[in-house]
């Protein structure tokens, strides 16, 4: 009686592995369907920084279409409405967006048209007009589209977020790759680079990449000193500038 009790055991064991093992054969197959990774995980700026660009590459397990999704470190955002008001310009009225991406850029295989559908888009954020930005307060469905306009213009004004979609290349049926730009005065922080794998008008296959953005050297001491001891660096600001001064003067006093 014993040994058929532990012979059930040892089976009911047997069965529960067997099942953790398929799940986890499963799992490595739906993440095997598409890989992909970056040239670099670190953009390190120094004072000389000037942008810099990074190669994402990677491969898929068949014919498909890929849309890169970059979206640098989120924060709070505002947005203020000027008017001419006696000749002059005045802000008037505000809005204030919380978990703005400081960097967005897409890159895609072929046009979005011809990939997805709207839901998928709204669902992964794909594209300037998908990408959620929520205002703090509420405000009338006229004036929140105006002030998202206006925070998506400012911002790609600043070359943060993309004009049009980057390019991405197949060389093969599987093999693919594209270039990534950040501009000079990209953001610090903590950057999500995701990769999808579309077929059929579906997302199939999705992989998330981390990207640091960080300061270096000289450049990450004085913005150091600048944001955590504001006082300090303040000082050291008034007492180079007027040292600077006095060497101009005694220069001129020479000639």
């Amino acid at each position: 009686m014993v040994s058929v009790t532990k012979r059930r055991a040892v089976q009911a064991v047997a069965a529960l592995g067997g099942l953790l093992l398929g799940g986890t054969v499963a799992a490595n197959v739906w993440a095997q369907q598409l890989v992909a990774d970056l040239s670099s995980h670190l953009i390190a700026i120094t004072t000389g920084f000037t942008g810099t660009e990074v190669v994402l590459f990677g491969t898929t397990d068949g014919a498909g279409d890929v849309a890169i999704v970059v979206t640098g470190p989120r924060g709070s955002a505002t947005v203020r409405r000027k008017e001419r008001i006696a000749g002059m310009w005045i802000n008037t009225d505000s809005a204030r967006f919380e978990q703005v991406p400081g960097f967005y850029t897409v890159a895609t295989s072929r046009p979005l048209d011809q990939l997805v559908g709207r839901p998928v888009l709204e669902r992964h954020q794909i594209g300037l007009p998908q990408l959620q930005l929520g205002p703090r307060e509420t405000l009338d469905p006229q004036e929140l589209a105006a002030f998202r306009a206006a925070l998506i213009r400012n911002k790609q004004r600043a070359g943060l977020y993309a004009l049009t979609f980057g390019q991405v290349a197949f060389l093969g049926e599987r093999l693919f790759r594209t270039n990534i730009y950040f501009p000079a005065n990209v953001p610090t922080g903590l950057y999500n680079v995701e990769a999808l794998l579309i077929r059929d008008g579906e997302v199939v296959s999705a992989q998330t990449t981390p990207l640091v953005v960080s300061k270096i050297g000289f450049s990450a001491e004085v913005y150091d000193i600048a944001r955590h001891r504001p006082i300090t660096y303040g000082v050291v600001a008034v007492v180079g500038a007027i040292a600077a001064g006095w060497a101009a003067g005694a220069a001129f006093r020479r000639v």
